[in-house]
Parts: C-alpha cells; structure tokens; sequence
C-alpha cells in the first residue's frame, strides 16, 4: 500500500483500494497514476487486458474531484454497456469512502427514466 500512497494517492481513495486487496500498483498505475495526479496532460496509455487501466485512470480522477462543484466533472465513454457497467462499479468501489462523490453509468437499450433517477 505503501507504493501507491508514493505515487501521490491519499487519504479515503487509499482506503478504497486497501479494501480491495490491492498491495502494489500494477506497471500501467506506476506510470498513469502520476502524470494524472500532476498538471494537467493528454495521455494515452496502451496495456493488455487485466493490467490494471481502470485504476490507473480511475484512482488519480477520483481524488482530484472538487465535491464543492455540483457538476460533472469526469466522463468517461467505453464501447460496450458491460464495460460501462464494469469501470462503474470499479470507481464506485475505489470511492467508497469518499461519499461526496456520485457516479452514474448511463448506456443504450435502458428505460433513461430509470436511469436519470
């Protein structure tokens, strides 16, 4: 837990993860999770399937949330609803300790109503 507190993670998001079992940042993480955390960059990050993306994007974005603005502040667009749904979960997991924040996963083939409330 201790490398990801040195890429600059904090407080609740540590928390989050520790939950989760996760010890050590995966390579992808060792080099996302920084540059986010920093000014702010574009930045692709290509890695297999399983390495650890959604948390090396996730993690930084969640804990540079402003609670304090009532707005969208991050979106995040994937090419399938079980993907969508996966990330969701993902994020809401890594931020449970963080209850000012809300995540939404809105997708096609679902009643909108259902989903805006």
């Amino acid at each position: 837990m201790e490398k990801f507190k040195e890429l600059g993670l904090e407080g609740e998001i540590l928390k989050g993860i520790a939950d989760l079992g996760f010890e050590t940042p995966s390579p992808v993480q060792e080099k996302v999770i920084p540059v986010i955390l920093g000014e702010e960059n574009d930045l692709v990050a290509l890695a297999q399937t399983g390495t650890g993306k959604t948390a090396a994007f996730g993690l930084p974005l969640l804990q540079k949330l402003d609670a304090s603005l009532n707005k969208i502040q991050v979106l995040i667009l994937s090419p399938t609803r079980e993907l969508c749904v996966q990330i969701g979960n993902d994020l809401k997991n890594y931020s449970k300790y963080r209850s000012d924040i809300r995540i939404t996963c809105v997708y096609g083939g679902t009643d909108i109503r259902r989903q805006i409330r």
